[in-house]
């Protein structure tokens, strides 16, 4: 559970978050429930600088207020705007790296680009691919995969509760 001021449109979708002047040195373990704000403020807060992997799946962020001294996620290179004052910064205006990059193939061929919050990105396979670069056709192997785990699981498990049985009968 989030524990800040916010903003909450008709559907109950989360539109801002004041996190100001919490004393919070990082957004905590439950902060990615707060994946659909638009609006955070973190400014008057001892946060740590390197704040990459924290905005992780945040692609409806468009203006995060931080400390003076915390760069905006991502780099200056992933938002329209980033705006120092005396006593905060405002990065405003998330960029979609997957237009600005300039590289068609970044993505494997049968991969699209798809933003993943502040300066991120994430190759998304295309339908009926999947596997490490979507290499491979077809639909994941769930039952040949689960039925030799749990066959070669259950050989280990009877092969083990054996050997130690013939121990704790010789004792």
């Amino acid at each position: 559970m989030l524990h800040a001021r916010c903003c909450l449109n008709q559907n109950g979708t989360i539109l801002g978050l004041d996190f100001q002047n919490c004393s919070l040195k990082d957004p905590g373990p439950n902060f990615p429930q707060a994946h659909t704000a638009v609006i955070i403020d973190l400014q008057a807060n001892p946060l740590k600088d390197d704040l990459a992997g924290t905005f992780h799946g945040f692609i409806q962020l468009q203006i995060l207020v931080l400390p003076q001294d915390v760069n905006c996620p991502g780099g200056i290179n992933a938002w329209n705007t980033v705006t120092s004052y005396r006593d905060n910064q405002i990065c405003q205006g998330q960029k979609n790296l997957c237009n600005s990059t300039g590289n068609p193939e970044m993505c494997p061929e049968n991969g699209s680009c798809a933003p993943n919050g502040p300066g991120l990105l994430q190759c998304v396979c295309a339908d009926g691919f999947h596997g490490y670069k979507c290499m491979r056709q077809g639909s994941f192997p769930l039952l040949m995969f689960f039925g030799i785990l749990g066959s070669t699981t259950l050989c280990i498990s009877l092969l083990l509760w054996r050997t130690q049985r013939r121990k704790a009968k010789a004792s």
